[in-house]
């Protein structure tokens, strides 16, 4: 696809955006359209990320849904609500909504206000993830560490393909946030460790596809040397306490 052609798949995907809205969330005050066929990178099978806010909800929703055959998933809220998701997602270390916001295209008619919001929203993202610290961090590198020694010893393929898929996710957010980058989920895990460092992001891929047809080795080389730079395995003194409320009556 050249140029011009995704510039024009954006155009009709905004317009698009811009007839959903009106039609289906009267009342509306902005939305954020964005996504991949908002940069014309989408797929047969992509769809349009609408961010949907109102001035005042009595709670958020998400819903999905086909508008003039553009698969949509919409996210409601009022600026309240959005807020508290934003925030969230920034303490989370994988900003989704966040992203949707600061990257989307405005559609409405408030876009002072809309503006603004995406302007902290862009913020939050350039400042980065908060420092891999504190409990979430030591519950990471148990997770990397138990997943990496079920890879240890010898294992039906099967086994290690399922270890390998399971650790995926946890080890990635490792590197990434432990480099202070943000993570990402399925599709994104891949692309910001190759924006982050293109030489690791290329020998994570080969050492997960050899584990995913069962020769874990290199993966379990791989996660060992993350956990190295981070104080090592993570199993001896490790201690995750539950909430005072969790029990209940017989």
């Amino acid at each position: 696809m050249d140029e011009l052609q995704r510039d024009n798949l954006a155009e009709q995907v905004l317009a698009a955006a811009h007839r959903c809205v009106t039609n289906r969330y009267a009342g509306a005050a902005f939305a954020y359209a964005s996504g991949s066929l908002m940069r014309g990178e989408g797929t047969a099978s992509s769809d349009i990320d609408l961010v949907v806010v109102f001035p005042s909800l009595e709670r958020a929703w998400r819903e999905s849904f086909t508008h003039e055959g553009f698969p949509v998933e919409a996210f409601i809220h009022d600026e309240e609500t959005l807020a508290h998701y934003l925030h969230a997602d920034a303490e989370s270390g994988c900003p989704i909504m966040v992203n949707m916001v600061a990257t989307g295209r405005i559609v409405g008619a408030d876009t002072g206000r809309a503006g603004s919001i995406q302007a902290k929203a862009a913020a939050m993202l350039a400042a980065g993830p908060k420092p891999l610290v504190g409990a979430g961090y030591e519950m990471r590198r148990y997770q990397v560490t138990d997943l990496a020694d079920d890879l240890r010893g010898n294992r039906p393929p099967e086994e290690i393909a399922a270890i390998a898929a399971q650790l995926y996710q946890t080890l990635a957010d490792l590197i990434l946030l432990g480099r202070g980058a943000w993570a990402g989920r399925g599709k994104w895990a891949p692309r910001l460790m190759k924006k982050l460092d293109p030489q690791l992001a290329s020998e994570f891929d080969v050492a997960f596809r050899l584990a995913v047809g069962g020769d874990g080795a290199r993966f379990l080389a791989l996660a060992d040397r993350e956990l190295a730079r981070h104080g090592g395995r993570c199993f001896d003194g490790f201690r995750l306490e539950a909430p005072l409320d969790a029990r209940r009556p017989e």
